[in-house]
């Protein structure tokens, strides 16, 4: 996912239009717990069996989150 690119430390959001220029629509800034949903409901509806660096490095909160209902390999 490479997620520490499009991580704004100040919001604590994923800005998942960050590659556009300007300022990037609400519905693009997800926090950790909506990002975590994100990738579960892909992750179950394409049978994924492993995710690397979901989370910014240094969001460990988010990593916790996701780890914890995870049945599937987290690398990173």
């Amino acid at each position: 996912m490479a997620s520490s690119e499009f991580y704004d430390e100040k919001t604590k959001k994923y800005d998942l239009d960050f590659k556009s220029e300007g300022e990037s629509a609400a519905e693009y800034l997800l926090s950790y717990q909506e990002l975590s949903a994100l990738y579960k409901e892909l992750i179950a509806k394409y049978d994924i069996v492993s995710v690397e660096d979901p989370f910014a490095e240094d969001d460990w909160e988010a990593w916790q989150h996701f780890y914890e209902g995870a049945d599937f390999q987290i690398v990173g």
